[in-house]
């Protein structure tokens, strides 16, 4: 399949891996151009951050072009018009209300030959429909639309969660100030984790795999790890005792009860019910074919200062 030209939408936290290894990875492949759609604003910005960001994307090469992905779908669907392939990297910064969805309809009636739509995250299809999340509901209307037709062949890349959000204060998992690990739904219930970095590198490995992978779910890790094993990898790296407690699924129902509208008591609520929220590490993409990947405990021991939190 030709993938002469790809827009990627977006250049957050996920975006810049994915480009980063696109830009990559097509240095192999002949007239490859890649470009990203950012707004004007982002690409004249002075912020620290976003002009780090612009600054690389232009070492690597990559085409900005200017344009706002709320705009009407036919502007949106001019733009994407002149590209072979998309790749979705919004992320749920614009929440509900069709985003998603009019961004997959915008693709497909342009004709693109190929899309790998913002589907990063959990298995949606076993988590079902009328979840905690509603943001999920428009992913699975994605997908059937995507499955509806035959002219644009697409790719969806389950992931699991952000390995760095199984440590970070706002999940609510690991309490360095008390010493706790507090398990979602239960001690053993298991949770697939990958790094943004990693995703990236798949993102690419898979995008160029010949041949070509098409109408597919696929899936990757970082690790596969339950809270049981999460309180050991702690506990091993700090040197210290952390004691284990649970939030079952009357608790987080509960939370969520009297907060209906906290996304994060969504999404904890998701991962507490256990269900599309982890697979077998082995049948992974990146397992099967031997690419190494960032497990949860080799993660925090580059990232966290484990001789700060011996000290709290």
């Amino acid at each position: 399949m030709e993938n002469t030209s790809i827009l990627v939408l977006g250049a957050g936290e996920l975006g810049m891996p994915v480009i980063r290894n696109l830009a990559k990875k097509s240095k192999h492949s002949t007239n490859t151009k890649i470009t990203v759609l950012l707004r004007q604003s982002t690409i004249n910005s002075t912020d620290i951050e976003k002009k780090r960001n612009i600054d690389e994307l232009k070492v690597l090469g990559v085409e900005l072009l200017a344009g706002d992905l709320t705009s009407a779908s036919s502007e949106l669907i001019q733009i994407f018009k002149e590209f072979d392939a998309i790749v979705s990297c919004t992320g749920y910064g614009s929440g509900a209300g069709g985003f998603q969805f009019k961004l997959a309809r915008a693709v497909l009636d342009a004709g693109v030959k190929r899309y790998f739509p913002w589907q990063f995250g959990v298995d949606f299809e076993i988590i079902g429909r009328g979840s905690a999340q509603d943001l999920f509901d428009e992913q699975l209307d994605v997908r059937e639309l995507l499955r509806s037709q035959n002219a644009t062949k697409w790719v969806i890349i389950s992931t699991g969660l952000f390995t760095s959000y199984l440590f970070q204060p706002f999940f609510g998992v690991v309490d360095f100030d008390n010493k706790v690990v507090n398990a979602l739904g239960s001690l053993n219930t298991a949770v697939t984790v990958t790094t943004p970095d990693d995703i990236g590198m798949l993102t690419a490995e898979i995008f160029f795999e010949e041949p070509a992978i098409e109408n597919s779910i696929v899936y990757i890790a970082g690790d596969t790890i339950t809270y049981k094993q999460l309180g050991d990898v702690v506990e091993s790296l700090s040197g210290q005792k952390f004691e284990r407690s649970v939030s079952d699924l009357e608790e987080l129902g509960n939370d969520l009860k009297n907060d209906p509208t906290n996304f994060v008591y969504k999404y904890r609520s998701i991962f507490g019910d256990g269900r599309g929220v982890s697979w077998d590490f082995n049948t992974t993409f990146n397992s099967q074919r031997g690419i190494k990947t960032t497990s949860a405990r080799e993660w925090a021991e580059k990232n966290i200062d484990w001789s700060l939190n011996k000290n709290i």
